[in-house]
């Protein structure tokens, strides 16, 4: 199959969606699919104002529909609400090519958060974007549910995995942490105000505080909590390690449509502490012990007192949480994400047919 995916997020982000889109790249590609990429890359574009790591494309539309055009694809999926975004739906919609698409940001609420407007603001914006959609793609029920209360009602899922060879308990000692106060409570993700850090970083729970990531709001975190330990940017073996060295893997955002980062912890073997929220809810449970409630251990613990959340965690089972985090499977995932793309491009051509 001929699939074309656009996306607004594309490396050198670093980040959940990048990081998803390209391992499915990756799967696709393996399995004998022909894949076109659409990115910022191939434009002109200019940093997002406050966060310069975020470079929007700039005037995308003649781009987007040439590459579109030469590739012929069968398939088109849309990742993200962005410039290239809106481009590739509109050459879908005038090519009467069918098109997926994905929520992986609450878009709505991250501007709130930038714009102090309230997120009911932008959802229709929202529903107008993904109203053509065939299926938008979705890392969660709870998410699908959430959806479909603001008015789009087509959501499929397409979960997550991990790299099951790297993100495992079993790693040397992480030596940023040798004779650091005990317990580590650990954060993992983009250091930007919609991550919430501030309520890890002031949460009353004894130990050492460890930040990893990069983002807009370092030096102005750095600043603020100068106990805190922040060590930038880790990837590959280093980030496994940070992960199995700590004791308790701290989650407090309330905005995030998944938390990839979440699955990576419990893989190796760290107990996750976070709100009961759509995302933590999802992967660890309401109870501790998984999405379903059935798991035979406590894998982390959710409560609206984060410090209480971090205190119940840090008495949770690794071996419970590795078994969990090691139970998301990317092949799994991307079985999920061809079939709902397969799905519609087969109602293309029965539609030709029927035509």
């Amino acid at each position: 199959m001929k699939i074309a995916i656009c996306t607004d997020a594309w490396h050198p982000q670093v980040n959940g969606v990048v990081r998803t889109l390209a391992t499915t790249v990756d799967r696709l590609i393996r399995r004998g699919h022909e894949v076109e990429l659409v990115t910022p890359s191939q434009f002109f574009t200019l940093p997002l104002p406050g966060y310069s790591e975020i470079r929007l494309a700039m005037a995308p539309r003649f781009g987007t529909r040439r590459t579109l055009g030469d590739f012929a694809p069968d398939i088109v999926h849309i990742a993200t609400e962005g410039p290239i975004g809106w481009s590739a739906r509109g050459w879908c919609k005038a090519n009467r090519v069918p098109f997926t698409s994905a929520f992986h940001t609450r878009f709505p609420d991250y501007a709130a958060v930038r714009t102090g407007i309230d997120a009911a603001h932008f959802w229709p914006l929202m529903r107008r974007f993904h109203a053509a959609s065939h299926a938008v793609l979705v890392s969660t029920p709870t998410l699908a549910a959430e959806l479909a209360g603001h008015g789009i009602g087509h959501a499929q899922l397409w979960s997550r995995g991990i790299d099951g060879d790297l993100f495992r308990p079993d790693h040397a000692p992480f030596d940023l942490y040798e004779g650091l106060p005990r317990p580590i409570m650990l954060n993992v993700g983009r250091v930007a105000i919609e991550k919430n850090l501030a309520a890890f970083l002031d949460a009353d729970a004894p130990g050492t505080k460890v930040v990893v990531g990069d983002g807009p709001d370092l030096a102005a975190l750095r600043a603020r909590y100068p106990h805190v330990r922040f060590l930038g940017a880790l990837s590959g073996e280093r980030l496994a390690q940070a992960y199995a060295g700590a004791d308790v893997f701290v989650f407090p955002s309330r905005t995030d449509t998944f938390g990839l980062v979440m699955i990576e912890a419990l893989a190796c073997g760290l107990p996750v502490a976070g709100y009961p929220v759509a995302g933590p809810l999802d992967i660890v449970g309401k109870t501790g012990r998984g999405p379903g409630g059935d798991l035979p251990m406590q894998i982390g613990a959710l409560d609206d007192d984060l410090g209480l959340a971090i205190a119940k965690a840090l008495r949770c089972d690794r071996l419970g949480a590795a078994v969990h985090g090691a139970s998301y499977n990317w092949d799994r995932a991307t079985d999920q994400f061809l079939a709902a793309l397969t799905a519609a491009a087969s109602r293309r051509v029965r539609e030709a047919i029927a035509a």
